[in-house]
């Protein structure tokens, strides 16, 4: 049975992933900062149980990440020294698509990350997906003051977390692969036309209001440096997304 470590394996992306882990037949330790059932206990800012998490794992899988990406390039350092002395024979990264055009500070420290995962002397994987349907989501509920829902005036292809867990677990039963293709939901819509789904979905009656600001990260993702050209990887819609959670709170 191969051994798989997960680091942020309690998040909205690890969750679904030790799920299916485990279910292709993975001994999976789920690594976490807390003490529990099922948990294995390490903090990648500290270092404290590193070691011990990585030591006779085959797979890592990299999905920890920190509010708005603090800390990132600091954990994998910590893992990648870890995961080196111990063998580790396949580090999985997931990413993030645009981190090369987009001008986020979030996004730089994803170029970094990933440098350090090429440069480790370890086998890697590299997985590129485009925004989860939560975060889209939560660019509108931020929102719930306002008399108005501002929605940029730029496109995105969002995708569901349980399809970016169905690729990495794919990938963690392969040999390291590099940089492999990036991933998007299957659908390229406005921002706008994602905030009046939002809307409908949620019965707010605000009018959403397109913004277009001028600077090199509105045009970015006016460029479409948020997309994946090609057939999309993604089943899940937004609309399917926002029913799943608002059939939920009735």
């Amino acid at each position: 049975m191969t051994t798989t470590l997960v680091t942020g394996a309690t998040g909205a992306l690890g969750t679904p992933t030790v799920t299916r882990l485990r279910a292709a037949g993975h001994d999976v330790r789920a690594l976490s900062r807390r003490s529990g059932p099922g948990l294995t206990t390490g903090d990648l800012l500290t270092g404290a149980g590193i070691q011990e998490a990585v030591a006779g794992a085959d797979t890592v899988l990299h999905l920890a990440t920190g509010p708005r990406g603090r800390g990132d390039v600091e954990k994998t350092r910590t893992l990648l020294e870890a995961a080196g002395g111990a063998g580790v024979r396949h580090l999985v990264l997931v990413s993030i698509v645009g981190i090369d055009d987009v001008p986020l500070a979030y996004y730089r420290d994803k170029v970094v990350v990933e440098r350090l995962v090429r440069e480790s002397g370890l086998g890697y994987s590299i997985l590129r997906a485009t925004q989860f349907h939560s975060l889209v989501e939560a660019l509108f509920t931020v929102q719930r003051r306002f008399p108005i829902v501002l929605a940029p005036s730029f496109p995105l292809q969002p995708i569901a977390v349980e399809d970016v867990a169905d690729r990495l677990v794919e990938l963690a039963g392969d040999a390291p692969a590099g940089r492999v293709a990036d991933i998007g939901g299957p659908e390229q819509r406005g921002v706008p036309d994602l905030a009046r789904l939002w809307a409908r979905a949620t019965g707010t009656r605000r009018p959403v209001v397109p913004l277009s600001l001028p600077g090199r990260l509105f045009a970015a993702y006016r460029a479409g440096s948020a997309l994946v050209p090609g057939p999309a990887y993604g089943r899940r819609t937004f609309a399917d997304h926002l029913a799943a959670r608002t059939g939920a709170r009735r």
